[in-house]
């Protein structure tokens, strides 16, 4: 069950930078725009809040790098539907994956919704666990860098805000989901009907 924004803001209140990091490494951005607007009201400070958001962020990356690599095929299989990476689609990504893994990490990472997916794609093919931090550290540096700020200038309007990341991040999964079938259905017939070399 989701946690209440209501909620949130007690823990945040009361616990600060404690519960700050398992917040974090739960819900990830609407915790990172609450924290910018804590800041903004003196309550926690700005370069404390960052170094926390990231590391928490990074935390809940590895959990679903872990999954990955650890679960394979067989959670895929059994669990992938609920997190938008389907046999299919795992397929697909394998490919993809090899030729750009890094590229994708940080676009996943940035396109709030799909993120998950692919973090836990890339620890089922088994990618190099110091490319996959990389990838994940620089797009963690970038979003909660704008999150933060997003919530520090415009952190009165967090039930907003709420409901815009939660549209984005369907539209983020509807678009995925709609590149992967295009893929899968177009790129590879046609790369199938490509004639041999002699």
């Amino acid at each position: 069950m989701p946690i209440s924004l209501d909620q949130v803001l007690l823990w945040l209140a009361h616990y600060k930078y404690w519960a700050l990091f398992p917040l974090a490494v739960i819900e990830g951005p609407i915790i990172t725009v609450i924290a910018g607007f804590f800041t903004s009201l003196g309550y926690l400070n700005f370069l404390v809040v960052y170094l926390v958001i990231v590391a928490g962020d990074l935390a809940g990356d590895i959990v679903h790098y872990a999954v990955g690599r650890w679960g394979g095929r067989h959670f895929v299989n059994r669990w992938g539907k609920y997190v938008g990476l389907g046999s299919n689609e795992m397929g697909s990504l394998e490919g993809q994956f090899a030729k750009r893994g890094d590229k994708l990490l940080f676009i996943g990472k940035m396109t709030h919704g799909v993120g998950g997916a692919f973090l836990i794609a890339a620890g089922v093919i088994k990618m190099p666990f110091a490319k996959f931090f990389y990838s994940n550290m620089l797009a963690t540096f970038v979003k909660s860098a704008l999150l933060l700020i997003i919530g520090f200038y415009f952190g009165y309007a967090l039930s907003t805000i709420s409901s815009i990341l939660q549209k984005i991040a369907l539209l983020s999964i509807g678009i995925g989901a709609l590149l992967l079938l295009i893929y899968f259905f177009y790129f590879r017939k046609k790369t199938r009907r490509l004639p041999k070399p002699v």
